[in-house]
């Protein structure tokens, strides 16, 4: 029963009104560790292990049987013991702690018991309140959580807001900065994604602001399910009735050892986390009343056809939900419909590029068409800028009526480029999140979801395909035709911008480089046979008319 709902269970209260215990009305946001030594309980599955604790009688972690936390390359990876992917792991606070001052803590653990469903974690507070929680493991990655409070005492208490805390977004490994962890909230309608961007509140993106605190959802009552991820693993939990408001912090997590500092220089000296909890309102509880949630948490991978299983829309914590998003889930459908027939993610990779080529090569074709056109009337737009520069106006009517008599744009080399962008972005969102690149190979690269770094000369990963595909950028853009009446500061500007692609592109995944790679090589064989099989509708030059020869000199014409 939610709070301010009647009893669960019927109670009589007396007469005279009994004082009312309350709680303090300060922010609910600390939680005090209980003293004593930390009861563990663990529960198995085919698929994962949970780990409770006595400390909060909450879900310490969850770790994943089948993904590991590092996915290690060469001689590294039969050196490295393994160590399972986990969820909340070393979280300041356990998954499914309640709390809510004094009220609801009483600085004592739980007691944890394992039955026949699963898990119970129980305890009495001195104020007559009785929390039971029993978690019972699904199929899917679920877990069903039962939470009750129920007043066995003879006084109402005062409850201040309570919080029910659904997890921890926490780095995958000791290497992970932490830039892709976020809290996501969804309301029925639209999904919304808080991370580190909006904790920093920087300017424009790039300049520092004013760090928020926290964050609190807009709207009552409406929060369907909401989620703490990492890059390719998240907690989703979704109430058996609607969560009034969900709340998140940003968290420090423990540092690293100087031992494992000392190992491994990669490891982030201060690593930090995301915690998210449904809020609930204030609410006095009466003697015999009680309040329960109960909720499906799913802890699992970020596997499209995983969340697509269940029922309440959580494959939209996928961020497939904006319209690029749409070609994102489209290109990792295909992706996984090419691995299905037996290619590897790196050919599947390939093959989805050459078949968004094939689709885009009319388009293409007809533009470069165009702008060789427009190279070949270069000379005769130019004499027609000559004899109008006095009548701006003019000039550009008759430059419009020359171009559509010859069939040509000056945008037509822009187009391809232009609906190739939503494609190329969704490519990224796809690579970004794609459980299925983490850890497959591909020549030398051992996860395509990883940068492929062979070596560190310097402290600097040498990565080769960021500098291939760089490579391959300037071959195209040597090769491609320029655009009439361009200015030469912008030719220039556009030969050397495959530098700075090469430099955003470095440390991102392997996977993207790949298919922009791809992508290059086959612009480059389209501009060839293009080159090759040559533009019947391309314009003619204009020739000198031919002139009669004179009779030779001193030659008479005969007369009739």
């Amino acid at each position: 029963m939610r709070p301010g709902e009647g009893p669960s269970t019927p109670g009589r209260v007396a007469e005279a009104e009994p004082p009312v215990i309350t709680a303090p009305s300060s922010p609910t946001a600390a939680w005090v560790r209980p003293g004593g030594v930390e009861e563990l309980l663990t529960l198995e599955t085919p698929e994962a292990r949970y780990t409770f604790t006595s400390h909060g009688g909450g879900l310490k972690q969850v770790e994943l049987k089948d993904y590991q936390a590092t996915v290690a390359c060469g001689r590294k990876a039969a050196a490295l013991p393994p160590e399972p992917a986990a969820l909340n792991a070393g979280a300041p606070v356990p998954a499914l702690a309640l709390f809510g001052g004094a009220a609801l803590d009483d600085g004592l653990p739980f007691t944890l018991t394992k039955n026949w469903a699963g898990v119970r974690a129980e305890k009495v507070l001195t104020n007559g309140l009785r929390l039971i929680k029993e978690f019972s493991p699904s199929t899917n990655h679920l877990l069903v959580a039962t939470i009750r409070v129920e007043h066995q005492g003879t006084a109402p208490v005062s409850l201040p807001e309570q919080e029910l805390v659904i997890g921890t977004a926490t780095p995958i490994n000791r290497r992970d900065p932490g830039q892709l962890l976020g809290v996501q909230v969804y309301n029925g309608e639209k999904a919304q994604f808080i991370d580190e961007g909006w904790f920093a509140n920087r300017t424009l993106g790039c300049f520092p602001g004013t760090p928020r605190a926290e964050f609190r959802s807009e709207g009552q009552s409406n929060v369907v399910w909401a989620a703490a991820h990492n890059q390719f693993f998240v907690m989703i939990a979704a109430p058996q009735t609607q969560a009034p408001q969900l709340v998140a912090r940003r968290v420090l997590l423990p540092p690293p050892s100087a031992a494992e500092r000392a190992e491994d220089r990669r490891v982030v000296a201060q690593p930090h986390g995301y915690q998210a909890a449904f809020l609930y309102p204030a609410a006095v509880l009466n003697p015999g009343q009680s309040l329960e949630w109960r909720l499906d948490v799913f802890a699992g991978p970020k596997e499209y056809h995983t969340l697509a299983k269940l029922s309440r829309n959580q494959d939209l914590a996928m961020r497939f939900t904006t319209f690029f998003g749409w070609f994102a889930r489209a290109l990792l459908l295909g992706m996984n419909g090419l691995h299905s027939l037996g290619f590897s993610y790196g050919f599947s990779i390939i093959g989805i590029t050459i078949i968004i080529k094939l689709l885009f090569w009319p388009l293409t074709q007809a533009s470069t068409r165009s702008m060789k056109r427009m190279q070949a009337l270069q000379p005769q737009m130019k004499a027609l800028q000559e004899k109008y520069k006095d009548d701006p106006r003019k000039m550009n009517q008759k430059l419009m009526e020359f171009m559509k008599e010859h069939k040509v744009s000056p945008l037509g080399g822009c187009l391809p480029i232009l609906l190739q962008i939503p494609v190329f972005i969704g490519f990224y969102q796809m690579l970004q999140s794609a459980i299925e690149l983490r850890g497959a190979r591909f020549l030398w690269a051992c996860d395509l979801s990883q940068p492929d770094t062979v070596a560190v000369l310097f402290g600097f990963p040498l990565n080769p395909l960021p500098l291939i595909m760089g490579a391959t950028q300037f071959w195209q853009a040597r090769l491609t035709p320029v655009s009439p009446g361009a200015d030469p500061i912008q030719q220039k500007m556009m030969q050397y911008m495959p530098l700075m692609f090469i430099f955003i592109l470095y440390n991102f995944s392997a996977g993207l480089a790949l298919y922009w790679t791809v992508q290059n090589l086959l612009s480059i064989l389209q501009m060839k046979l293009i080159k090759n099989l040559g533009d019947p509708a391309a314009p003619t030059p204009p020739t000198a008319p031919r002139t009669p020869a004179r009779p030779p000199a001193g030659s008479s014409r005969k007369k009739s």
